[in-house]
Order: C-alpha cells, then structure tokens, then sequence
C-alpha cells in the first residue's frame, strides 16, 4: 500500500509538472516528455485500481474490465487528436496499442510464462486466443479492403467515410455478440486475492478509477498539443510517435499488469488481460471512434497506409500460430517481441 502511495505521488507530481509547463506555454518537448510519462503512469493507477476491483471476478470478466479501462488514455489521446485535426497521430495511436499488445506485450508475457512454468511451456485456454484472431481478422477484411480501394481509386474509394460507418456497426455489433457469450461462460468464482493483486479496498478502487480517468483526460489533451512542435524538434515523425510512444506509454497497464502475471504463472489471466485489449482496440475502441469522429470536422476511417495493412496481417497470423493451440515457448514470444522491433524500425524511417 504504502509503494502504490509513493508512486501514485510521483505521477501527480510529473503530472502537475506537464501541466503547469503546458499552462506556462514552455517548451513543448518538456511537456511532450513529461506528458508521456503521466500517461504511462496514469494507466498503471488505473491498472492496479482495476485488478483490484476486479478481484471479486474471474478472470473472462477481470481481463475485459482491465482493458476497457486500461484503453483509457488511447481513447482520449485520439479524440483530442481528431479535434485538433491530427488524424496521422489519431490513426497511428489506435494502430500503436494494438501493436503494442499483441505483438510486445504478448511476447514479453509468454517469454516469462513460459519460463515460469514446468517444462517452460507457458499452457492457457485455447477459446480467449481464438476469438481474438477471430476478431483481429474481421476487422483486418474491412481494412484490407478499403486500402485496396484507395489505392486502386474505384468508384467506392470515394465513399470512404460511408463504408467506414458501415464497417465500424458491423464491427461493433459482432464484438458485443462476442463479449456477451464470453463473459457468460465465465463462472464469476471470484479469484485469489494473491494472485490477482488485490491491492487496495473497493471503494477506494472506484475512486481512483474516477480520479484518474478524469487525470488521463487532462494529460492527454497537453500530450496532443504537444505532439507538433515536439516532433519536429525532436527529429521523429508523427507516425513514430503514435506506434510507438502512444503504444507504449499508453499500454503501461498490459505491459505490467500482463508480465508480471505471467511470471506468477497466471498464465490464463495474463493473456485474459492481453488478448481482451488486443481484441478491444480492433473490434471496439476502433469503430467506436470511426463513429464518434463524425462529429469532428476530419473523419477517422479505415483506410490505413499499406505497411500497416500488411503488419497487420502478419500480426493476426502469428497470433493464431503461437497461441490458438493453447501453450506457448519462451523462444515464440520472443518471435513477436522481434516483430514488433522491426514495424518500429520501419516506423522510424517512415
């Protein structure tokens, strides 16, 4: 309690200090910088309140409140992104998480469950595994599509915000079809306090759930207005930064929450945690904001640069090969760990 406290502290004060940088109108690298780092932060405050809160549930309902929550700051960074007609970050931050899941965290955890595990073979329910690919290939037809119609310039290229809205309702609709049954099929058997890091009291969760989702609104409103004059100074592209350090710093929930339960040898409610954010950001968050971009004055569609289309598609794939069979090896989450190194190499050089 007392280490959660301290590190809680430490965010509030890089938090404060990004804010009161962002207010002062100093330089916007600092407050890119430090507006990263809360994020990160942020979402551990809200990954810790969450497993918290979700201690009392097993693990099908524990792992989709973790992403929902958790995919937090992404939802923020993009809506603020698209009302300041960044749509190059908004795309890239949604495409960022979703990299970030389930190519880095996904081979970090298995790295380590596997290793925890007898005969270092990391075992886990093969459903989870195979709805996502399920899911991530849905989503991956709409995007293929739409990028070839782009390219090709037919007649429905010009009808891309219509077919968008069309894809993200059809999109939606299958996903909460697919978290009705899943969570259904859950037993709600409240899981051990142990190991699902119980860390503080209920009613202290949800208060900090409220604090610091509000917290990561904020945040993210500076980090977006940051992310202009900071880019070019610091010499990266936009497109880096949303794959990238929007993936990552936004993703600090997985990356720790998905890890270290695999390590524990919580092989299930680590890819729970994982693979329900992987599934979230492309079948829900995605849509979702599709939709909520005809709102703004530059609509989010589908259609995504060619490299990201085919990345996805290895991603998928690879995926499907190394978890729908239920178990995993050190050496295969490396694989996607080394996948996820290359996109963001070609993503620097963009």
């Amino acid at each position: 309690m007392k280490r959660i406290a301290a590190l809680t502290a430490a965010v509030a004060a890089v938090g404060t200090a990004a804010g009161t940088l962002h207010y002062a109108g100093s330089t916007p690298t600092a407050v890119f910088v430090l507006s990263g780092a809360a994020l990160g932060g942020l979402a551990w405050i809200i990954g810790v309140a969450t497993e918290s809160v979700g201690a009392r549930f097993g693990p099908a309902v524990t792992g989709v409140l973790q992403s929902t929550l958790g995919n937090l700051p992404e939802l923020f960074i993009v809506l603020f992104s698209l009302s300041a007609g960044e749509i190059v970050v908004a795309q890239t931050s949604i495409l960022g998480s979703l990299f970030a899941n389930a190519l880095l965290v996904l081979g970090l955890a298995i790295a380590a469950g596997a290793r925890a595990a007898e005969g270092e073979v990391m075992q886990f329910g093969r459903r989870l595994p195979n709805d996502t690919a399920t899911l991530l290939l849905l989503a991956l037809f709409a995007i293929a599509l739409l990028g070839l119609s782009d390219r090709l310039g037919d007649r429905a290229s010009r009808h891309q915000v219509a077919i968008s809205v069309v894809g993200a309702v059809c999109l939606l609709a299958v996903y909460c079809a697919w978290l009705w049954s899943y969570v259904r099929g859950d037993r709600f058997e409240p899981c051990d306090e142990e190991q699902t890091h119980a860390a503080l009291p209920f009613g202290v969760s949800l208060a900090t759930l409220a604090v610091a989702g509000i917290g990561a609104a904020f945040v993210s409103d500076w980090f977006v207005a940051a992310i202009d004059p900071a880019v070019k100074a610091l010499g990266i592209s936009k497109a880096f930064t949303g794959i990238v350090i929007v993936g990552i710093a936004g993703n600090a929930v997985e990356n720790v929450v998905g890890i270290t339960l695999a390590a524990k040898g919580q092989s299930d409610l680590a890819v729970s945690v994982v693979k329900n954010s992987v599934a979230q950001i492309a079948c829900f968050l995605f849509p979702a904001l599709v939709l909520l971009s005809l709102f703004f004055a530059d609509r989010l569609t589908f259609v995504l640069n060619p490299v990201y289309i085919g990345a996805l598609a290895v991603t998928a794939l690879a995926m499907w090969q190394i978890t729908g069979d239920g178990e995993a090896y050190a050496y295969e989450g490396l694989a996607l760990v080394a996948l996820y190194v290359i996109l963001a190499t070609v993503t620097f050089y963009e």
